[in-house]
């Protein structure tokens, strides 16, 4: 019930502000994405569509209400919407993630919407790391600036043709004939200590002749990724040395499909990348670039490339084969990486559970306050009972190991042990009451509130009582009757039944609880149902809104009588069990006692 009060949802909320949430996860298993690696920083890209999202019309008509959190649904996500069409029911975010976690598929992010007075939060510069030198997504016009990073790489000449419907929104359609042209700013270079990587996604139209998709050159230096054919290939030259290039050996480019293709140079190495596997690689000395960056054909306009182009990304550090891996998975049509979840509401600020125990009424509460008093001391009453047997048969196993080790002499202990609080650790088993429950438990005597120990001690006191009134001992034996073993017999019976009582006392306790539990809150559901159809014929309002606050409110009462039984149901049976047992030792101590003492004074 308590469990019930205070956790109202199965998540906390970011934000009140924000009435829906979506759970997306990352799958790099190698029935997903395949990664095995920990890509850090990587721009993920979300497609959302109404295979994946069907609530568009709760958003803000340009999405400027989307937010991203973190796994800990604490920590704000850089994020960038591309495009945002609500009426085509298609959006394109860009989500900076700071770590996936290669090989499994339990990271994921929240997608917060539905804020009508949210302001726009898209920082397209953020969405990327600083090694990003440069970002096209082509989603500006031809005439204006392109570059998404904060280093503003922004084009001297662009020749090609924007396409607004091409891989990821925007692109670009080079006819054989185009170029686009990016000065040298700093940013966009090859520096041997950090090197640099060059990717895009293109589509070709037919095979062509050593096309070159984009070109990296300076001072006779050059990095070069282009096709040839229908395969990619990557060539670097360093301006003395013969150009080296890698082809790409198996497979091809398949006209009218996407594929993305990467070549990047550093850590002493040329590799090129199609479709994010490594397809080649050789070594290299890399040499400082610094130059002009064409796309679509080389500085000096040979090689055009005839076909679609999207996503042109350089980086001036050596990406990992797992950050392009990841890149790749999550930007083409078909994404293993990003797995879309379930949409949540916030339901007026509060979770089902709270708001059904604010519609509880005032019978309700009474018969539930009864029941927790039923609870509360039912949980008192198996707490005090467990750590009092369990004292019992600690002290039983300790009185038994003496027993035995004195057995040529069954009044050995009596002798040593008979005069040690007897009296008033007997009255426990002979009066109950808990009190007394918890002196014995303090008790000092040798071997506790055994029980064993009290049938010993009154079968001997008994022994001793019928020689002759004289004081047991090993130089003076005497006999007994039959007669007067069966009255011991009786006597150590007698003494069983009481300490058997004694241990079952209060268990009653526990029967009402689990009896009388779900009648109560059988009761209050149906006080509860009564309430709720009386005011409804009162009201003449008949609907599902009128009747199902009330009637979930009123069942609250029988989840609390169930509450209340099931936890007394299991702690009865245990505690039972255990009762039964040291029962049990008595009665075979019993036997084990009154043979002993006929084969000793018989």
């Amino acid at each position: 019930m308590l469990g019930a009060v205070f956790s109202p949802e199965a998540f906390a909320w970011w934000n009140d502000d924000w009435a829906f949430r979506k759970e997306i996860g990352f799958d790099l298993t190698p029935t997903g994405a395949d990664i095995a690696g920990t890509p850090t920083d990587v721009p993920v890209l979300l497609r959302l569509s109404l295979g994946n999202f069907e609530y568009f019309g709760d958003a803000k008509p340009d999405g400027s209400d989307v937010r991203f959190l973190a796994a800990d649904d604490k920590t704000p996500l850089k994020h960038y919407v591309e495009r945002w069409d609500a009426q085509a029911q298609m959006a394109y975010i860009w989500v900076r993630v700071p770590q996936l976690s290669g090989g499994t598929n339990t990271d994921r992010v929240f997608m917060y919407y539905g804020n009508p007075n949210a302001v726009d939060a898209s920082d397209r510069a953020a969405t990327y790391d600083t090694n990003q030198a440069l970002v096209y997504n082509f989603g500006a016009p031809a005439d204006a600036p392109q570059d998404a990073t904060a280093y503003k790489s922004d084009p001297s000449a662009f020749g090609a043709e924007v396409s607004s419907a091409s891989l990821i929104a925007s692109g670009v359609r080079f006819n054989g004939t185009q170029s686009i042209s990016i000065p040298a700013t700093g940013a966009v270079r090859l520096l041997p200590s950090q090197g640099v990587t060059i990717s895009a996604w293109i589509r070709l139209e037919a095979a062509q002749a050593q096309a070159v998709v984009a070109e990296l050159s300076g001072d006779g230096r050059e990095v070069v990724l282009g096709i040839d054919g229908v395969a990619a290939f990557a060539r670097y030259s360093d301006g003395v040395a013969a150009p080296v290039v890698l082809t790409q050996s198996s497979g091809e480019l398949a006209a009218g499909q996407w594929h993305h293709l990467a070549v990047r140079v550093g850590d002493g190495r040329l590799t090129l990348f199609v479709d994010g596997n490594d397809v080649g690689g050789a070594d290299v000395v890399p040499q400082e670039i610094g130059g002009v960056l064409t796309v679509g054909a080389s500085a000096t306009g040979a090689g055009a490339f005839s076909g679609e182009l999207d996503e042109l990304q350089v980086s001036n550090i050596v990406r990992s084969a797992d950050w392009i891996k990841a890149s790749v998975r999550s930007q083409a049509v078909v994404a293993p990486l990003v797995v879309y979840g379930g949409d949540t509401q916030k339901e007026g600020g509060e979770g089902y559970i709270t708001s059904t125990l604010r519609n509880v009424t005032l019978d309700g509460w009474i018969i539930i306050g009864i029941l927790a008093v039923m609870f509360i001391a039912s949980i008192g009453i198996m707490i005090a009972k467990l750590l009092f047997l369990n004292r019992v048969i600690k002290g039983n196993a300790k009185f038994l190991a003496e027993f035995r080790k004195l057995q040529d002499d069954p009044a050995a202990l009596e002798r040593r042990e008979g005069g040690k609080g007897s009296a008033e650790d007997d009255a426990v088993f002979e009066e109950g009451g808990n009190s007394q429950l918890l002196e014995a438990m303090s008790s000092k005597d040798t071997f506790g509130v055994s029980t064993l120990w009290r049938l010993y001690h009154h079968g001997m006191r008994e022994v001793m009582k019928r020689l002759d009134g004289q004081t047991a001992s090993a130089a003076r034996v005497t006999t007994l009757t039959p007669q007067a073993i069966e009255a011991i017999r009786a006597t150590m019976d007698a003494s069983l039944t009481r300490m058997t009582q004694r241990l079952s006392s209060q268990m009653v306790m526990l029967t009402i609880s689990i009896s009388g539990g779900p009648f109560l809150g059988l009761l209050g559901t149906v006080v509860g149902v009564m309430i709720v159809f009386a005011g409804i014929a009162a009201s003449g309002d008949v609907n599902v809104n009128a009747i199902a606050p009330g009637t979930a409110a009123a069942l609250v009462a029988t989840v609390a009588g169930l509450a209340v039984a099931i936890p007394c149901l299991f702690g009865y049976n245990y505690l039972n069990s255990r009762i039964k047992e040291i029962t049990a030792d008595m009665q075979v101590f019993i036997d084990e006692f009154v043979t002993r003492i006929a084969e000793t004074y018989s």
